[in-house]
């Protein structure tokens, strides 16, 4: 998962401004109490993070993929 799918994800689940305030403030347990924000600078992966975030807001497991994207046409 790239940093920008992780983005993508987040406000398609909790919206576009709550999910940058959750980023910033909810400590993960599955991350050593880090929050979002701070594990994206620290290099941990978007796909650990973004599980964690699933897991510690109750996101129903099928929706852990995220959003499905449209194909651009040509």
């Amino acid at each position: 998962m790239k940093i920008s799918d992780f983005w993508r994800n987040m406000e398609a689940e909790f919206g576009p401004r709550y999910s940058h305030v959750l980023a910033d403030s909810m400590a993960l347990t599955e991350l050593d109490s880090l929050t979002a924000s701070e594990a994206l600078a620290k290099g941990i992966k978007p796909k650990q993070i973004w599980e964690a975030l699933c897991l510690a807001q109750d996101v129903p497991v099928d929706r852990w993929l995220g959003v499905d994207i449209e194909p651009k046409e040509s």
